[in-house]
């Protein structure tokens, strides 16, 4: 009986210890995953947020690039000539430039500001310090980033190096110079490191000092020491980038294990709340995964996502045939510089909605970039999608803005696998060639690649209304062609200065926004009036001729020619492009 009662004893003691070390091993099993699923969703986290902040900062360091290809653009257009040099500079700089310069044959003639810089006026191509960098950029044609290198005037920058080749009478390419901009580092950053710092993390940019030296040097940093962090890296002129980013409180924040501990033993009793917790952490997982591949403004996929199913498509489905898109927003600067981003951002969902439900079978769609997007129609032929295609690229598509309705457009390119490429590189290759095609032929349309387009770099084409208006010789203003509303939506310098203002906001306030206010009191109905029968008239087709006294700011009247032309303008309807020049100055130089 004492035996039976110390079998019972020793049940009864052993069953809580089992269930005591069972419970032990699934709470330590539990806490092991709680651990280590916590650090990889936050080193899955760091990846993308590096990813995303290095892919920023290659975007700021091309603002510094576009500075010198502008300069080149210049040189080209005018024959190796820049005029008004330090007007063009000026127009180009910005709170991160130090300085931009030219240096023809690699001698460095002009900087912008050139006070405190002077000593920067060196033969590049010579120098004992940068002569064989520089040699290297002219006989490479590559433009590259040297430095990072202390700045006389305090801090570290950046030299942008671009080599410009231009053809002589004969036809021969010849090396003229080099356009050059000094970057501040890290402020041409700043966005990007402070949006990285206010997000909780640490991090450190180095690069490569030249494209001939394989050693790594800081670049920026939050200054903190680093354990074990992401590392993404990148090519840019030249030279290579790696950011490394780490959690502020480092890998371990988060996990909770102290209050998972405490409550182990609940756990352990309730296997259904094991079993939720797994599939909570199984659907961060997802959701993570999710995250990585998709495009979070348009819900379409990213370009990792992107290149994963057209992989997976591949794999599946060799030699299957596909056709590839390329497609972006026509004029979507103008669209985001005169509407806001916001605005610019309902445009793109718009275009993704009607992507959406356009190619809902057999495609992969992507938003590449900006306004840029990518798709393929898999298992099918350019003749079986070009009517969709067709029907796709002209269906009416608006934005919001303003309570009002405003349309946009979209110019498309698409090509066939294997028909018209080797491989999805050269498919996306010939698409965009398509797509430019579209461009040169005058946007809002699509077609088809064709072998007889020609490879070729895109380039920007035409002039900014700024650089064209700035450079007139005469003043130049925009204004809405209205009786009712002469609102006036542009004047260049010469403009602001004639009527003896300082700027273009100081000029709107001066006219109350008005064309109808720079005319002399006593003349404004006349001249109104004597417009409008012109136009109306149709004599002179779309132009009118009139001559008035233009009202000064400083309260004088200046005799005036008006030689306007009526436009009609995709946003704001007609509205009248005007010359206006000076009386006594056509007197002078003309006999009448």
């Amino acid at each position: 009986m004492n035996q039976q009662k110390r079998r019972i004893q020793t049940w009864k003691w052993l069953l809580p210890v089992t269930v005591f070390v069972l419970g032990c091993v699934c709470l330590a099993y539990f806490l092991y995953n709680v651990y280590t699923s916590n650090r990889e969703q936050l080193q899955t986290v760091t990846e993308l947020n590096a990813m995303t902040y290095a892919e920023r900062m290659t975007t700021d360091l091309n603002k510094g690039i576009s500075i010198t290809e502008s300069l080149q653009e210049i040189l080209v257009s005018e024959h190796g000539e820049i005029n008004n040099f330090s007007h063009v500079a000026e127009d180009l700089m910005t709170d991160e430039i130090q300085s931009i310069q030219l240096a023809p044959d690699g001698v460095v003639t002009e900087i912008y500001p050139e006070a405190g810089n002077e000593a920067g006026k060196i033969d590049l191509i010579n120098d004992p310090d940068r002569g064989e960098i520089s040699r290297y950029t002219r006989d490479h044609d590559l433009t590259i980033l040297q430095g990072p290198f202390q700045l006389k005037q305090g801090g570290v920058g950046i030299a942008i190096c671009n080599p410009v080749y231009l053809q002589n009478e004969a036809g021969e390419t010849y090396f003229w110079g080099f356009t050059i901009a000094i970057i501040r580092v890290p402020d041409i950053f700043s966005n990007s490191v402070q949006a990285l710092t206010s997000f909780g993390y640490e991090y450190r940019l180095s690069k490569t000092v030249s494209p001939l030296s394989s050693e790594y040097e800081e670049v920026a940093s939050s200054g903190a020491v680093m354990d074990h962090p992401v590392e993404y890296g990148f090519e840019m002129g030249g030279c290579s980038f790696n950011l490394e980013v780490m959690p502020s409180g480092g890998w371990n924040q988060g996990s909770n294990l102290g209050v998972f501990f405490l409550g182990g033993f609940v756990i352990v009793l309730l296997l259904t709340g094991l079993t939720s917790t797994s599939l909570i952490l199984e659907e961060h997982r997802e959701t993570l995964k999710r995250l990585s591949t998709t495009d979070t403004l348009t819900g379409l996929l990213n370009r990792k996502g992107f290149e994963d199913q057209i992989a997976h498509f591949i794999k599946n489905h060799p030699g299957a045939s596909c056709v590839g898109i390329q497609l972006d927003v026509d004029n979507f600067k103008f669209v985001n510089d005169m509407y806001g981003h916001a605005t610019g951002d309902m445009a793109l969902q718009e275009l993704a909605r009607s992507m959406k439900e356009t190619f809902s079978e057999n495609a992969i769609l992507s938003r590449s970039g900006g306004d840029e997007f990518s798709i393929v129609l898999t298992e099918t032929t350019s003749k079986e999608a070009d009517e969709k295609i067709r029907a796709f690229t002209s269906m009416p598509r608006y934005f919001e803005y303003d309570g009002g309705a405003h349309s946009f457009g979209i110019s498309l390119g698409y090509a066939e696998y294997p028909k018209d490429s080797a491989d999805m590189t050269e498919l996306f290759r010939n698409a965009d060639m398509a797509l430019y095609e579209v461009k040169l032929q005058g946007k809002n349309n699509c077609l088809s690649y064709n072998c007889n387009f020609k490879p070729q770099r895109r380039s920007r084409l035409g002039f900014a209304l700024r650089d064209v208006s700035q450079n007139l010789p005469g003043a130049f203003l925009i204004y809405i062609a209205d009786p009712e509303d002469d609102r006036i939506l542009f004047a260049n310098r010469e403009m602001i200065e004639f009527a003896g203002c300082g700027d273009f906001d100081e000029f709107l306030s001066y006219s109350d926004h008005s064309f109808h206010n720079l005319i002399r009191p006593d003349e404004q109905d006349a001249v109104e009036k004597s417009i409008w029968e012109q136009i109306d008239s149709g004599t002179s087709g779309n132009n009118d001729y009139v001559q008035f006294h233009f009202a000064k700011r400083d309260g004088t009247y200046h005799p005036v020619l008006d030689h306007g032309r009526i436009v009609e303008n995709t946003y704001y309807g007609r509205v009248f492009y005007v010359l206006i020049m000076d009386c006594a100055l056509i007197e002078t130089h003309y006999d009448r």
